[in-house]
């Protein structure tokens, strides 16, 4: 039997019958379904504590949202990031926040991290390019199980963070395993090690 090809909705459609749900994000007018598990959860949260620490500890005009988009302008894709770092000071120039948690400008982002699930290949390589198009200056790949591809987190694979760096139009990466400490633009003096971050996605006995 030949199968159809997906029916491609607009990222106004999208919004309208999807934008309530953490379930789905919009790739280039596909429906993309989001499936994390238990402990991707729980890195998702740990990471957002530890982030929220230290906005609060320096008195940051920055929020994490529970729930927000970001669409692209000028395309049919729509990304969820597992945790968002926005400038509160910079919604006002934001189109649609008054009506919906949505993003459309880089300059309302401080940082976004996306936590590794089956999906790893839009984490390292499509929203990668995404979100340095946007002007996202600062991009976290959280790889807690280590599943991404060599070319990304070397040989042999394990848990790895990648903070990508937006310097001009380009992300410089640097690559974080162990007990490395994270070395973060934004939050410069925050103390936190690669593992300290794998092991939040463990089940505690």
């Amino acid at each position: 039997m030949v199968q159809s090809p997906p029916k491609l909705i607009t990222i106004d459609e999208f919004i309208v019958n999807y934008g309530d749900s953490n379930c789905y994000e919009l790739i280039d007018g596909e429906l993309t379904e989001m499936e994390p598990t238990g402990p991707h959860e729980q890195v998702s949260g740990f990471l957002g504590r530890k982030l929220n620490v230290e906005i609060d500890r320096l008195d940051l005009s920055y929020f994490i949202p529970p729930r927000c988009l970001i669409k692209l302008l000028g395309t049919s894709t729509a990304f969820r990031p597992d945790v968002l770092v926005l400038d509160q000071t910079r919604l006002i120039n934001e189109p649609l926040w008054q009506q919906e948690p949505v993003i459309t400008s880089g300059l309302s982002i401080k940082l976004i991290a996306e936590v590794v699930s089956t999906n790893w290949p839009n984490d390292y390589a499509r929203k990668v390019e995404d979100y340095a198009l946007l002007g996202v200056p600062e991009y976290w790949i959280v790889d807690y199980l280590g599943i991404g591809g060599r070319e990304y987190i070397g040989k042999p694979k394990q848990p790895t963070v990648t903070i990508c760096t937006l310097r001009e139009d380009d992300y410089q990466k640097q690559l974080f395993q162990n007990d490395d400490r994270l070395v973060s633009s934004m939050f410069p003096d925050l103390q936190l090690t690669a593992q300290q971050i794998f092991a939040a996605g463990r089940i505690a006995m």
